[in-house]
């Protein structure tokens, strides 16, 4: 299936959760950063258990320093 993320296509497995998604993208141990699916905002404590469906479009927030 594929999904978009930040409105870049990739092709990953059916019912591949979002933290396994942060995985595959090589994202998981980064800190700071907010997922929306679909323009709803998962909180991260669901991240390991809501899998994604064909065509979602996924948009992740880093938080950033500065003034």
């Amino acid at each position: 299936m594929e999904v978009l993320v930040n409105n870049k296509l990739y092709a990953v497995q059916q019912g591949i959760t979002i933290a396994a998604l942060l995985q595959f993208i090589q994202l998981s141990a980064q800190k700071g950063i907010a997922i929306a699916v679909n323009d709803q905002v998962v909180p991260r404590n669901s991240w390991n258990e809501q899998p994604l469906q064909p065509s979602d479009s996924i948009t992740i927030i880093r938080a950033t320093q500065g003034g």
